[in-house]
């Protein structure tokens, strides 16, 4: 008998938690404008935005699907719910939050994550948040973290000012959407000079079936302000299509800095087609860490926009492709204003046939004269069926900058896997030690806590693949 390994006694159903479809109010199936009124009125919102969200349903119906990348046949938005309102209203105490609901961000391990390493956390579950919850000395220091409804009512010109500003509605068909059915999310502001030295984090939980989550995410760290904020999503897996369209705009501000972190780890009926970009000023600093896991098809290319003179902006990621996936990820990027820099580092595992795909665009300005941009891409297959494949755009304007480009694909050697095994290790436990050391530049980036779950989910989409 073969003995086991760690690879085999992890629970793999931790993210597979379903609860009954038990909501309040849930919108029918489709898109028009009497369903967008409905989630509006439903939400009890400004006029203003009710205006916006029938506005951006005329722009979603104007813009064509992606003619590139993944198909997207399978969506049919008139077999999707866009607005599920969960029983029970939101609650800053966790005592207070629905007993099913509760049960599983309990098994999740959020409020355990609480307690160990964050500054504060909001939970959402379906279309709207159900907790949350910030320490008292940021309270003290002005920050402000709460959900994007009380946001609007409670900082209505702020959210005006800056709402779907840094991602208009018409980039792409599903920013479009997303502007229409939007529901949830978090708003952060960060005052000058403010040092937040633990990290918020937000967690996403799509729970009804054949349904779509549009969480939308404003932050904006202001003068010489830092933040590290996380956002972690899971949803259970069901035999029809979900969608997740939500949205994360981030405003950097002149000697800022934020690290945005990112573990998803949606079901393998998940349509995820996120967008995320920021905007940067002089001399501050956005750092994106992201890993993809699960998701049938991914298309997401987080972006930074350099607008202020030394502004710079790193991105690590990686992506895990298994069986019936076609992950789409990468890293966009424009140097607008001179001595701007930006460093990408990309991953991407695939295995049984999985497709992995590195999108990427670079373009700098005329005007970005002594910038820098170095760009490095690692794909590794673990077998002979899966594909990696590396689609850079390079855009450079101006002769007076440090370009570089780095691609590598290739498969686990036999030759490392013999050597390992030479000392001892069986060959399940050889390749996952190769897989988790190619990952080791992402994960390292981590708090301990979410390192630990991005390996424990590499080690998911291991096991059953090798041996």
């Amino acid at each position: 008998m073969r003995q086991k390994t760690y690879l085999d006694e992890i629970n793999t159903n931790m993210y597979d938690i379903k609860n009954k479809d038990n909501y309040e109010y849930k919108a029918k199936k489709g898109l028009n404008k009497e369903i967008i009124e409905e989630i509006s009125r439903q939400k009890n919102e400004v006029q203003w935005m009710r205006e916006f969200r029938l506005k951006a349903l005329d722009m979603y119906n104007k813009l064509d699907l992606p003619t590139w990348g993944p198909s997207l046949e399978e969506l049919d938005m008139n077999e999707i719910a866009t607005y599920v309102k969960p029983k029970g209203n939101m609650s800053n105490s966790w005592e207070d939050v629905p007993e099913d609901i509760k049960n599983t961000f309990d098994a999740l391990g959020i409020p355990e994550a609480e307690k160990r390493s964050l500054a504060g956390v909001g939970a959402q579950y379906d279309s709207e948040v159900v907790y949350h919850s910030m320490k008292e000395d940021l309270i003290k220091q002005g920050v402000i973290y709460t959900d994007m409804e009380t946001a609007l009512r409670d900082y209505e010109d702020i959210v005006k000012e800056h709402f779907m500003k840094c991602v208009p509605i018409s980039d792409h068909k599903f920013v479009a959407l997303h502007g229409a059915v939007w529901s949830g999310g978090s708003f952060v502001y960060v005052p000058k000079g403010v040092d937040v030295k633990i990290p918020l984090q937000s967690y996403f939980r799509l729970n009804s079936p054949e349904s779509g989550q549009f969480e939308h995410t404003l932050i904006i760290v202001d003068e010489g302000a830092r933040l590290h904020f996380i956002e972690g999503c899971s949803a259970p897996k069901y035999n029809k299509i979900n969608l997740h369209a939500g949205c994360v705009e981030l405003f950097v501000k002149k000697n800022a800095y934020l690290r945005y972190s990112t573990i998803e780890n949606w079901s393998k009926n998940m349509l995820n087609l996120n967008t995320k970009k920021a905007i940067v000023e002089e001399n501050g600093q956005i750092d994106w860490v992201t890993g993809s896991f699960g998701s049938k098809i991914s298309m997401l290319y987080p972006m930074s926009i350099l607008n202020g003179k030394g502004a710079k902006t790193e991105f690590t990621g990686i992506s895990f492709a298994g069986k019936g996936q076609n992950l789409d990820t990468g890293f966009k990027v424009v140097h607008n204003a001179p001595n701007t820099s930006s460093v990408v580092n990309s991953k991407s595992i695939s295995k049984n046939g999985g497709i992995a795909t590195y999108r990427s665009l670079v373009r700098i300005m005329p005007k970005a004269k002594n910038s820098k941009c170095s760009v490095s891409c690692e794909s590794l297959m673990l077998d002979s069926y899966s594909k990696s494949d590396t689609i850079p755009f390079n855009d450079i304007r101006t002769e007076e900058v440090e370009f570089s480009h780095e691609a590598k694909i290739g498969k686990i050697s036999d030759k490392t896997i013999f050597y390992l095994m030479s000392r001892g290790l069986s060959e399940e436990e050889a390749k996952s030690m190769i897989v988790r050391g190619f990952a080791y530049p992402i994960s390292k980036e981590l708090p301990v806590e979410y390192a630990v779950e991005m390996n424990n989910l590499i080690n998911l989409e291991l096991e059953g693949s090798i041996g």
